[in-house]
């Protein structure tokens, strides 16, 4: 185990790349009728794919976002900051 501060870089592509997908996943949560912001949180928190369903591919793509860039680049969003 390194005492080293971990750097994460997230590109802008990257950034437009998950916000698509969440988009995907949101909307296949919810023609299935389900909390999509519950369950994509419960899947960013637990990393257990069975909080996304499979309607639509939403799952393999949820399985695609690295949930450390994800949770980055939604504070930073969160707290309105641009880098």
């Amino acid at each position: 185990m390194s005492d080293k501060t971990r750097v994460v870089d997230i590109s802008a592509s990257n950034s437009v790349f998950m916000r698509q997908t969440l988009h995907e996943i949101y909307s296949a949560l919810a023609e299935r009728g389900y909390d999509p912001l519950g369950q994509i949180a419960g899947y960013v928190l637990s990393e257990d794919p069975t909080y996304i369903t499979t309607h639509g591919g939403a799952r393999a793509l949820a399985q695609k976002l690295d949930r450390d860039e994800l949770l980055k680049a939604m504070l930073r969003e969160y707290l309105s900051l641009e880098n």
